[in-house]
């Protein structure tokens, strides 16, 4: 292990045998990254599903309204668990201090496993898909290059986090400002045509309106998929310059800055497009463009590219938390918790979360597999909720002195709302692929037993060094 200047290793309380991650994000890299993660593909191309789910356009925009207002309610909650944690991995210290270290496990495979790099999978296919009809617009888009380019994309954005976190940071500022400014062509288109009167879609109000509430209950999985990323910061807090000031501040500044975009750009679009014709559409805001934008509705395809290549370089900032912070714990192999001693980058970590991801891509269409692990995503949501009542009551963590303290009953409430997520859509349209989806996660116990619980070692040498 080489040498490191004091100077450059700058995390609280580290071990000083290990390396530790750079303080690379200020106020504005840390509310950037937190946007950027959350500002995906949804918003753009399928608000469908919330149509879906509520049939009406008054109820469809309360719908997208509480959905930031939920994941606002759960932001305030991460703060709290963040700084009391100061540690790096989001959930996964939370559960392993307040559950175990088998719940914390099965967080970190599930996470590591699925639903990360098929996240960035899923936003590096739909990037591919729009450059594809960008470069080839009249001679169509082979799958072969479709799936070439998302590959080229995957590698491009592990290439930059490997290279530098700072340098990665500032690709995210660039892009969370074209992606907002996107949006913003949209509001601007859509309160242009307020102004001129074109308010017949919007008038219809909660006509249609669906009634059942487990149906409801699937529209705000749609909406919620597009805030995701809310919670994204807890997996870089030891990266967060003063996070006891900048946590919390990032995490209200960045989720009322998407909700309000999200809520203007729905109704922008209902401005152009009824509930048919956002059913109907494979991409609604490039839709919108063709019928506002005339001549400049390439601006709506590019928009996308941009949108989903920063979520995939977001993705792979965050992801990767959760495995350094496993690999420390012995639940992960050691080396995945290792930083780079030059470029203090966690390089064994984003090369293996990138090789899923390449994998991933190969079948071209996982849109059902982030579906089937949605629920399994929100029951971890709730584990979370209720570790930090755990922590309020616990003797070893109820005197512990707080920056933050969020009142109680909002994590009651999320709680609450995780469970009603988690069990109204299995009520509503019993799968059996939901079945699988629970044992894929139960399965990780085949690993979590030799090499956790039995301790079969794994040793790894050379440039890299263990972050403690």
């Amino acid at each position: 292990m080489s040498a490191v200047p004091e100077k450059r290793r700058d995390v609280e309380e580290e071990n000083t045998s290990g390396v530790s991650l750079l303080r690379s994000l200020g106020p504005v890299g840390a509310t950037s990254m937190l946007v950027g993660s959350m500002i995906g593909a949804g918003i753009f191309v399928s608000p469908k599903g919330v149509v879906a789910g509520t049939g009406s356009v008054a109820l469809s925009v309360i719908v997208w309204i509480l959905s930031g207002v939920i994941s606002l309610l759960g932001a305030l909650s991460y703060a709290e668990l963040g700084m009391l944690m100061g540690r790096s991995g989001g959930e996964y210290q939370c559960l392993r201090e307040a559950f175990g270290n088998t719940v914390a496990f099965l967080f970190a495979w599930t996470s590591v496993m699925v639903i990360q790099p098929a996240s960035q999978a899923i936003n590096a296919l739909t990037f591919a898909e729009y450059a594809a009809t960008v470069l080839m617009s009249t001679c169509g888009t082979p799958r072969v290059l479709v799936k070439l380019i998302a590959a080229v994309a995957i590698v491009t954005v592990t290439g930059v986090n490997c290279y530098s976190s700072s340098l990665a940071a500032r690709v995210q500022i660039v892009f969370t400002t074209a992606k907002l400014a996107a949006l913003g062509i949209i509001i601007l288109g859509g309160l242009l045509r307020v102004a001129q009167g074109h308010t017949k879609i919007l008038e219809t109000g909660f006509e249609g309106s669906i009634e059942d509430p487990a149906a409801v209950s699937l529209a705000f999985y749609s909406a919620l998929w597009a805030y995701d990323g809310w919670c994204s910061l807890n997996y870089v807090v030891e990266e967060i310059q003063q996070p006891e000031k900048n946590l919390l501040r990032s995490n209200v500044v960045g989720v009322v800055v998407v909700t309000t975009a999200y809520a203007l750009s729905i109704l922008s679009y209902y401005t152009v497009l009824s509930n048919d014709h956002i059913l109907s559409a494979s991409a609604v805001a490039v839709t919108w463009g063709d019928k506002v934008l005339g001549y400049a509705a390439l601006l709506m395809p590019v928009s996308v590219m941009i949108t989903t290549f920063g979520a995939a370089n977001g993705a792979a900032f965050v992801g990767v938390r959760v495995l350094i912070a496993a690999g420390r714990h012995g639940n992960m192999p050691e080396v995945l918790s290792y930083v780079h001693c030059l470029n203090y980058t966690p390089i064994p970590s984003l090369v293996f979360s990138m090789t899923l991801s390449l994998l991933m891509i190969i079948p071209g269409d996982i849109g059902s597999l982030i579906d089937l692990f949605s629920f399994t995503a929100w029951l971890f949501y709730g584990l979370t909720f209720t570790s930090l009542l755990v922590f309020r009551y616990r003797t070893k963590w109820r005197h512990v002195a707080r920056v933050y303290k969020v009142p109680v009953v909002v994590p009651v409430v999320m709680a609450a709302v995780s469970l009603y997520l988690l069990v109204a859509p299995i009520v509503d349209s019993p799968r059996i692929e939901f079945l699988y989806a629970l044992l894929f996660m139960l399965g990780g116990l085949v690993f979590y037993v030799p090499f956790v619980l039995l301790k079969v070692p794994v040793r790894y040498y050379g440039v890299w060094s263990r972050v403690d």
